[in-house]
């Protein structure tokens, strides 16, 4: 179970940091209300992402 949990921190952090990067890219013209909203976007679907991935691979386990 924390093995689990650890792997999904992981793979979720590594999503939002490239993310994160593409935003950056573009940022300039973004006000603090977007690059909430945009900050907000990349938990979500780092964390959908992460599942989606653990499930994914996670299958030829059981």
């Amino acid at each position: 179970m924390m093995k689990t949990t650890l792997l999904s921190a992981i793979v979720t952090g590594l999503f939002c940091a490239g993310f994160s990067y593409v935003v950056s890219l573009i940022s300039d013209s973004f006000g603090m209300t977007q690059l909430i909203l945009i900050s907000f976007a990349s938990g979500a679907l780092g964390s959908l992402f992460a599942q989606t991935v653990l499930k994914t691979f996670g299958k030829g386990k059981g």
